[in-house]
């Protein structure tokens, strides 16, 4: 297993706790991750897999096995597919308030399941399981280019060749289409027309997203095209970026820009099929913000909030991190090593008043241009973002 930054703040949370939920797209590791965990633990470990149905039936009395092994650390794989599971929950937990009880694995996030902030708010503590960051992977010896162009799920990062790659990517879109979106969803939705906003959205990553064009794109209402939004980015799979507007007397873009979380998964979805290739490809630019964008939000202290900025006159800069109410840096991601200045981050600077601006590139030295310090993705995760 490739060593994962969380593993600390997850003990934390079991210590204090009587349920920690850990939220993750499918196949990102939270079930090898949760087994690590299990193994650290002095305490005795109960495994469940909702998706086996051998199980399930052990859950049919869920009260009496939760009450017997009360001295166990529970582990739920899939917790979403069994909503009955937190209302009993509730009460047990109420029953004996004891840190470290159950550990939930779910490939959704909180806000698609309801009945986790019904039941069990203020009894259970959530945290995300990201992809493989640039930090993780170099301890590992995976550099930055290799990272970028499979994507940070575990296990194809870690694969020989990159055919082997794609046949795996290949599967993992075909599943989740197929199967696990109905699935997760709890209803039918045609896997033909998930495909087709997959393939639209892959096209349009980095851009502003426009509902009535995809919903005049695909046949539908904007309604049902927000609904699939909603589960796509609740299943961690996309990302919506959203514009910073507050205290400006100026003009502002105020629609969310989209981006793939994986990078990998953007890349295949454009049949993009070697780093070399990646690098020729129209996707490139787009790719490296949203990477970029990924690492950023995925290491930023919490007390910060990520946004872009973009005036109706063409100013923009990619990335706005926000204390409270107050923009505090400025970021603007090129994909070259020895990046111009634009004018339009300028007058973001400017608008904004923003006393740290970054541009971050792949490989450039580090060094001062007036306001604006040029660096790397590696140097700006180690050096600077847990300064701001």
């Amino acid at each position: 297993m490739i060593p994962r930054y969380i593993l600390h703040e997850i003990d934390t949370l079991l210590k204090q706790f009587p349920a920690v939920a850990i939220g993750g797209a499918r196949q990102i590791g939270k079930s090898t991750l949760a087994m690590h965990i299990a193994r650290q633990r002095k305490q005795k470990v109960l495994y469940y897999d909702l998706e086996l149905p051998s199980d399930r039936r052990k859950l049919d009395d869920m009260e009496n096995l939760f009450t017997t092994h009360a001295d166990k650390l529970i582990i739920i794989d899939e917790a979403q597919t069994m909503p009955e599971l937190f209302t009993v929950l509730r009460p047990i937990i109420d029953a004996g308030r004891k840190a470290g009880r159950f550990l939930l694995l779910s490939s959704v996030s909180p806000f698609l399941m309801r009945h986790v902030s019904q039941t069990l708010a203020g009894r259970v503590a959530h945290i995300q399981l990201p992809g493989i960051n640039i930090t993780e992977a170099e301890k590992v010896k995976i550099d930055y280019k290799k990272l970028w162009f499979r994507g940070g799920y575990p296990e194809p990062l870690t694969l020989r060749t990159n055919e082997q790659w794609q046949l795996w990517m290949y599967n993992y879109e075909k599943t989740f289409v197929e199967r696990d979106v109905t699935m997760l969803m709890n209803e039918s939705l045609s896997p033909a027309t998930v495909r087709r906003l997959w393939s639209m959205l892959a096209s349009i990553s980095g851009q502003l997203l426009n509902y009535e064009d995809l919903s005049r794109s695909l046949g539908m209402s904007r309604a049902t095209v927000v609904k699939y939004m909603n589960f796509m980015e609740g299943a961690y799979l996309i990302r919506r970026l959203q514009p910073w507007f507050m205290n400006t007397s100026k003009r502002i873009v105020k629609s969310p820009k989209i981006y793939f979380r994986d990078s990998g998964l953007l890349h295949y979805m454009n049949r993009v099929d070697s780093y070399d290739h990646l690098t020729h490809h129209i996707v490139c630019g787009a790719s490296w913000e949203g990477f970029v964008i990924e690492h950023i939000i995925q290491l930023m202290p919490k007390y910060l909030d990520a946004y872009f900025y973009r005036t109706h006159h063409g100013a923009e800069t990619d990335l706005v991190l926000v204390k409270g109410n107050k923009p505090i840096a400025c970021i603007e991601i090129k994909f070259n090593n020895q990046p111009p200045i634009p004018k339009g981050y300028t007058i973001c600077i400017d608008d904004l008043k923003t006393q740290h601006n970054f541009i971050i590139t792949p490989q450039s030295d580090e060094y001062d241009y007036k306001n604006i310090r040029i660096t790397s993705l590696a140097g700006f995760v180690k050096r600077h973002l847990k300064k701001l």
